[in-house]
């Protein structure tokens, strides 16, 4: 099985858009359910991890996590 090429905080296109129009969209939890925040009207979906990695187009801004200075 394939690493995911996604992670928490990426901005991802979807196949399909929202109804508000933007097709853009904020991963906002990750888990066996993955939460998504529309970037256009901040509405979130929870939906299967299986669904969104079948519904997921591509990954518009890969998030860059902060690395922390010990």
């Amino acid at each position: 099985m394939s690493k995911p090429t996604y992670h928490l905080h990426d901005i991802v296109e979807m196949k399909k858009p929202h109804p508000c129009g933007e097709n853009r969209w904020e991963i906002i939890r990750l888990g066996m359910d993955i939460r998504i925040k529309c970037t256009g009207c901040d509405h979130s979906v929870m939906i299967p991890r299986k669904k969104f990695e079948s519904k997921l187009k591509k990954v518009l801004i890969a998030h860059v996590p902060e690395e922390t200075a010990d």
